[in-house]
């Protein structure tokens, strides 16, 4: 017999018995399911795949029992958020720092399954407030991305309630309720209506501010048109 074929006669059963590779990690869709598959896992950034392509999110898992998705964050004022409508779509910024997750990922995810919304809040004086909501979704870009919100609890009034309905507004797409446009005139991106009770995309001001009436980070049931939250993150699970 041949060295070359003996060789391989050798090396032939335990290339037959050799175990078969590991299956790929599931894909998850969002931060509920990866919290849920391992209750250990620390706060942090995550890739989620409200579709087959994944995206990169801050999930929160501790705060509020966990499993949060997080689709806005401010914290610094390092990210511009005075952003065309592309943008607001496709999201933008960076999932460790402050970042929008975009519109389309919204609708994809709130489109499968019935979500709850928690917007957590902080302002310079180390105080915080919350806005909890039993029901929240996004309609598709046909529909202007309307938002759907609904059943509030928190220790303010809900400011939350004259957005509801409303379609996505940026400065090179109006489709507020105001005969102008709300992103322009309070120098943000958000579901205005006629025009505002929160404007949470809005300039980052640093506190009390009478530089441009209500363009800051607003959340007016909370700290008034002229207070600029120092953080805001609003962030969605599903429903238990």
């Amino acid at each position: 017999m041949r060295p070359s074929l003996h060789l391989l006669l050798l090396l032939l059963p335990p290339l037959l018995t050799s175990p078969s590779p590991p299956p790929p990690p599931p894909l998850h869709v969002d931060c509920k399911e990866i919290h849920d598959a391992d209750v250990s896992l620390p706060s942090g950034v995550y890739t989620i795949y409200p579709t087959a392509s994944g995206v990169q999110v801050f999930c929160e898992m501790k705060d509020f029992d966990g499993g949060w998705t997080v689709f806005q964050r401010r914290m610094d004022g390092s990210v511009n958020f005075y952003r065309p409508w592309d943008l607001y779509k496709e999201g933008f910024g960076n999932a460790e720092g402050e970042y929008w997750l975009g519109l389309e990922h919204l609708f994809n995810l709130t489109n499968g399954k019935d979500y709850q919304l928690v917007v957590d809040m902080e302002d310079f004086e180390g105080n915080r407030s919350h806005a909890y909501y039993s029901v929240f979704s996004v309609d598709s870009e046909s529909d202007g991305y309307r938002l759907n919100v609904s059943g509030f609890v928190g220790k303010e009034k809900d400011s939350l309630k004259r957005h509801n309905g409303q379609k996505f507004s940026t400065f090179d797409r109006d489709q507020d309720n105001s005969e102008e446009s709300c992103a322009r005139k309070f120098m943000g991106a958000f579901w205005y209506n006629n025009c505002l009770h929160a404007n949470p995309n809005g300039l980052y001001l640093w506190g009390s501010h009478d530089t441009l009436f209500a363009g800051g980070m607003e959340w007016y049931h909370w700290k008034g048109f002229n207070y600029s939250l120092k953080g805001i993150r609003m962030m969605i699970r599903p429903k238990q």
